[in-house]
Order: C-alpha cells, then sequence, then structure tokens
C-alpha cells in the first residue's frame, strides 16, 4: 500500500504536474491540498481517467482538501471538516478504505493546518484553536487504537532539524506553540512516519518561490505523515520526493510518500 500527500498549491494550475506525477508514482490513495477551487470545479473526469475517485472538501479561492483512491479500493467519506469545530474553511476531509487482507478499514485523513500568518495574530490564535479540535477530535474517536494515518501540510515544522539553519526559531512555521501543539497531537500515540528511517540532512518538503529558496534549499519540513500504532509493523519507507519541485512552474511543496506493507502480512 502506497500513500501519499502533496499540497499542489491550485489543482487548476498544477493539474498537468498532478497527471504527470500519478502516472509514475501510482499511490493507492494520495490526500491533496491547497485546491484553490469549490467541489463543483474539481477536475473530477480528468481523475478519474487516471483510474481514481475522489472525496473532496473544497473552496473557492482557498484551502480545498481532498483524497483520491484508486481504482478497485472501497471506500467510503467519513468526516468533513474538523466535527465540533465552526469552520467555514475546507481544511480536513477523512475516507475509510477497506483494504484487502484486513477485517479493520484503515482511516485515511486530508488535512491542510492554518498558515498562521505571525505568532500572536489572529489567524495564529485560529492556527492554534483549529489544531487543538483536531486533536480533541482524534482522541474522543480514539484513532490512534486503529489503522489511521493524518497526513497533509501541517504547516510546522515540529523541531529545527526540519528547518534550514537560518529560519528563526521562534518565528512562524517554527514558534514554540506550533512545536507544543504538534507535540501534543502527537501525544496521542501517532508516530512521524519520515523519522521513522534514517534520512538525509536538510530534508525539506517546502521552499518560498522567492530569492532561489529551491535551488538554495531554504526549505523546511511542513508536508507530514503521521501513523496510528497499529500500523507501525507495517511501515517500509517514507520519502520525499523532490523531483516535482524542479518542474516548470510548480507547486511550492513536494509530494511525501508512505509505503506500508500488505496488511494480509502483519495480520492488521
Amino acid at each position: 500500500m502506497k500513500l501519499a500527500t502533496w499540497n499542489l498549491n491550485s489543482i487548476t494550475a498544477r493539474l498537468p504536474h498532478l497527471q504527470r506525477w500519478i502516472a509514475d508514482a501510482r499511490p493507492d490513495v494520495l490526500a491533496l491540498q491547497e485546491l484553490k477551487c469549490p467541489a463543483e470545479k474539481f477536475p473530477a473526469q480528468a481523475i478519474a481517467e487516471l483510474g481514481y475517485a475522489a472525496a473532496v472538501h473544497g473552496q473557492k479561492t482557498y484551502n480545498g482538501v481532498a483524497l483520491l483512491v484508486r481504482e478497485g479500493l472501497p471506500w467510503r467519506e467519513v468526516v468533513r471538516g474538523v466535527p465540533e469545530f465552526n469552520d467555514e474553511q475546507a481544511r480536513l476531509i477523512v475516507a475509510e478504505i477497506d483494504e484487502p487482507g484486513s477485517q479493520t478499514p484503515l482511516w485515511v485523513a486530508s488535512a491542510y493546518f492554518p498558515n498562521g500568518q505571525a505568532v500572536g495574530s489572529d489567524k495564529f490564535a485560529y492556527k492554534l484553536a483549529w489544531i487543538e479540535a483536531l486533536t480533541s477530535w482524534i482522541e474522543r474517536e480514539r484513532l490512534t487504537e486503529r489503522p489511521f494515518v493524518l497526513m497533509g501540510d501541517f504547516n510546522i515544522a515540529p523541531a529545527a532539524e526540519d528547518t534550514h539553519p537560518d529560519w528563526p526559531q521562534d518565528g512562524i512555521l517554527a514558534s514554540p506553540p506550533e512545536r507544543a501543539a504538534f507535540a501534543r497531537l502527537v501525544s496521542l500515540g501517532l508516530v512521524d512516519a519520515f523519522r521513522r528511517f534514517p534520512q538525509s540532512p536538510q530534508s525539506y518538503s517546502w521552499w518560498d518561490y522567492r530569492q532561489g529558496a529551491f535551488r538554495r534549499n531554504l526549505g523546511l519540513r511542513i508536508d507530514h505523515i503521521l501513523v496510528s500504532p497499529p500500523l507501525l509493523p507495517r511501515l517500509r519507507a517514507c520519502t520525499i520526493d523532490v523531483e516535482p519541485r524542479r518542474w516548470e512552474r510548480p507547486s511550492d511543496h513536494a509530494p511525501v510518500v508512505l509505503e506500508l506493507a500488505p496488511a494480509s502480512e502483519s495480520g492488521c
């Protein structure tokens, strides 16, 4: 089973990139963020031609998340938006997937965490409240006790090693309150799949468009895949695919890819 997450920064502008990447990577499930289009404008036909069904929580101009599920995998949408959190922004969608060889459905979430704009701002307070609401819901539903994958653009670099050396460690995306919110989420029992494997130093998933940031590798690791304990025996690899960031007019994010052993091999 291959799962991936990618902030496209507009599915309309980056549809050719998505088609190109899917044709090569062929994930079983792909979480998308920052669609920047309402559900009725989502390119469902083009996605179907790639061999995927889509669960979409879209929004005009900003935000928007989706889950693409490979044809042949039975699935059901179960959550749209963080439950019991009054929010007009399209930032979360969750589906339940029936894996071959497993009697327990796999829950998969595509999440687009708020950016926060600046430490101490109203948008920063909204960011922390949104994360707390998400954390509380995961805890109430006891999702860490079942096969569960939370992936997306978290807009948080959880440790100093996840930022280039010049990034301020008290600035947005890396501030102590944001890192504390990430730590609280992980403390439920979730595991950062990327850090379960040896990785190259300065491995990042986002680079600003300005100042030649990608060429100079002035990036941050803010796109994450968190997994619940029942999935740990199935982890095989977790990587960042930087190649799409090299393409013409790319997203400023790169896909993160998780490989799981078949459920039949672990009894999960």
